[in-house]
């Protein structure tokens, strides 16, 4: 039965994959997304997280999980040994994230990657008119205990790929529930909460 707490990006997520392949999550949390992935497209899937009640939560669903700090890179992987990676609204949190991007493009053949658009309109507002750091439903967190190191942008994002020379396949946005609306299709870096982005290294593109 798929879980209840499912979010819209992980039914996005879950149309870019592909049926029987191999998926890795990376902070896969309670590991709700590579469940639903095992039973509606029947993927061996593999996650790894850090927080321990996570890991258990995940090991609940019957997902394959390793308990490990993406910090340390992914050095138990071979090269495209996966086929499509997934690293959900994690990036912005860690310290070496180009480090984590050229491990995620090297050990798969793609990767399908979700973060916060710290460029959306309401961030942009809150502090230009308050001169604050925005507290948000999406963005919870006061500056001082944040998990979010690093705030960019969709645009930000889309040039790492150029400087990476990362090829993006494709892109979609969120807003509130609504996936893909007219505002963020005619200028996602304002009116996009979140991006997904399903990216591949450039030699792998045909």
């Amino acid at each position: 039965m798929t879980d209840a707490k499912l979010r819209q990006e992980h039914k996005l997520i879950a149309e870019w994959v592909d049926s029987n392949s191999v998926v890795l999550d990376l902070g896969c949390d309670e590991g709700i997304l590579l469940a639903h992935l095992a039973e509606t497209k029947q993927v061996t899937g593999y996650g790894i997280e850090i927080d321990i009640n996570n890991v258990v939560a995940a090991m609940g669903r019957g997902v394959s999980v390793i308990q490990a700090d993406l910090e340390a890179g992914l050095a138990g992987f071979d090269d495209k040994s996966v086929d499509t990676v997934i690293i959900g609204q994690t990036l912005q949190s860690l310290r070496n994230t180009e480090k984590l991007v050229d491990e995620i493009m090297r050990v798969g053949k793609r990767a399908i990657v979700s973060f916060p658009n710290f460029g959306y309109w309401r961030v942009r507002s809150y502090l230009y008119f308050r001169g604050r750091m925005p507290v948000s439903k999406r963005l919870p967190y006061e500056w001082y205990n944040t998990p979010n190191l690093h705030l960019f942008t969709i645009k930000d994002f889309e040039q790492l790929c150029r400087d990476k020379d990362i090829t993006i396949c494709d892109q979609r946005y969120q807003t509130g529930q609504h996936m893909n609306s007219m505002l963020t299709r005619m200028s996602p870096n304002v009116f996009a909460e979140l991006a997904v982005f399903c990216i591949q290294p450039k030699a792998s593109s045909s």
